[in-house]
């Protein structure tokens, strides 16, 4: 009975890591590919904000009149809380995409929940907007994830085409050529604004190929945007069935019945401290 529990924990921990991969989330859960509106493509970046890197970014994308969704790392977000109020000053969308850039496979649900907890929380302080979507790091959501994104009214997404522009042999036309092979209406394209978890200055590749993206979708008659306007339901759940909290009997949930972590641990405490905020 023990070992029939253990082994239910463990895949539900590991299963929905499987949908890491394109052909099983397309088949198994569109939403979670990021598939929207077919006259739409969405245009996402991950692992900013870094002040090196993401204000070029910004710039080519003011160039062209478009807005995009940021995902970005809760710590990058902290540690430069200005670059993220000039994201959103200019009209793109802020997501989550952890705390900082670790595999969640081996991490239980009060440590993720804490994490995903501390990223809203900066976000919504820098940007005065509550985050509404998330997007694990790798792309690799377990178990213990979706149900801390559920917790926290986070839609999960990832992608359907990517520009493999995190390598150091990574180019523009690499990258172009790499995401317009899978590009179609309706899809989500992934592409980094900065290095924090890929080789040392891969971030401009994906900048070189930027306006030819831009220019891409263009000529087909593809508008360009943000997922807010990706005819995306945000607060949908991406799993259908294989949501570990219906399949396996809510046993992650019961976790998050344990003793607060740091973040709600915080919020309680400056409840207490504070009579206005009660």
């Amino acid at each position: 009975m023990i070992r029939t529990a253990a082994a239910l924990a463990v895949a539900a921990q590991v299963a929905p890591a499987a949908l890491f991969v394109p052909a099983v989330r397309a088949a198994v859960s569109p939403a979670l590919s990021g598939i929207g509106d077919p006259g739409h493509v969405a245009l996402t970046f991950d692992d900013g904000p870094h002040p090196r890197s993401t204000p070029k970014f910004l710039d080519v994308l003011a160039a062209h009149g478009v807005r995009a969704t940021f995902f970005v790392l809760g710590r990058e977000l902290a540690r430069e809380p200005w670059l993220g109020a000039e994201i959103a000053a200019a009209g793109h969308e802020i997501a989550l995409h952890g705390w900082d850039h670790r595999c969640l496979l081996r991490r239980g649900i009060r440590a993720v929940h804490d994490d995903f907890a501390r990223g809203v929380d900066v976000i919504e302080r820098v940007t005065g907007s509550r985050p509404r979507w998330v997007r694990a790091p790798y792309g690799v959501f377990t178990g213990a994830s979706l149900v801390a994104a559920r917790r926290l009214r986070l839609t999960p997404v990832l992608w359907t085409c990517w520009g493999f522009d995190w390598t150091a042999r990574a180019t523009p036309e690499s990258v172009t050529s790499t995401v317009l092979n899978g590009l179609r209406g309706g899809g989500t394209i992934l592409l980094h604004d900065s290095d924090v978890a890929a080789a040392v200055g891969a971030w401009r590749s994906a900048l070189g190929a930027l306006p030819l993206l831009l220019e891409h979708c263009r000529e087909r008659g593809l508008a360009v945007g943000p997922l807010a306007g990706h005819g995306m339901m945000a607060g949908r759940h991406a799993l259908g069935d294989l949501d570990p909290v219906v399949q396996f009997g809510g046993g992650f949930q019961r976790g998050l019945r344990r003793p607060a972590g740091r973040a709600e641990h915080e919020r309680g405490e400056h409840r207490r401290r504070d009579p206005a905020a009660r």
